[in-house]
């Protein structure tokens, strides 16, 4: 028991601070997808989509934000489980013709070579993409701020002149 201890030990802190790491990225998930639901349209049966997509960003295991241009996202909400998104190389779509649709249409998840987990998609929402970049621009301010260390207090009030108090 006491050799175990001695092995184990030493590993605590780094098992700590792993378990600190994954539950901070699942908080910070969970925080961006809230920002990404409160800027959300209403949901719609299908959209337009091309190949040349401007990429994507995960929001936790059920959702991401699907860009079609720098300007123009969409929030794709996924039937669970969908899992790995988080960590997912790549996103492919089954449809060849160019429209995605909710509740019919597939997202290929694919994640380091494994073999691809294939999502169905729940609903699709439009996104001001204004109000999130403004929202997040306003988060990390706040961040900035918050871990800024404190000034130092106002100096109390001067001496007289002459290094005298006048009393």
């Amino acid at each position: 028991m006491r050799r175990l201890t001695r092995l184990v030990l030493p590993l605590l802190p780094a098992v700590v601070a792993l378990s600190a790491c994954a539950t901070g990225a699942a908080q910070r998930d969970a925080e961006r997808l809230a920002l990404y639901r409160s800027h959300a349209g209403d949901p719609v049966d299908s959209i337009r989509f091309f190949d040349s997509s401007n990429g994507w960003t995960p929001l936790g295991d059920g959702a991401f934000a699907l860009w079609t241009a720098p300007s123009k996202a969409w929030l794709v909400q996924l039937y669970p489980p969908c899992n790995e998104l988080d960590y997912a190389d790549r996103i492919a779509f089954r449809d060849p013709m160019g429209r995605l649709s909710a509740k019919f249409d597939r997202v290929m998840v694919a994640n380091h070579g494994l073999m691809p987990i294939s999502c169905t998609i729940q609903e699709i929402r439009p996104l001001d993409v204004k109000a999130i970049r403004t929202a997040e621009r306003d988060m990390r301010a706040k961040r900035q701020v918050e871990a800024a260390p404190p000034s130092p207090p106002a100096a109390a009030s001067a001496a007289e002149p002459g290094g005298t108090s006048g009393e």
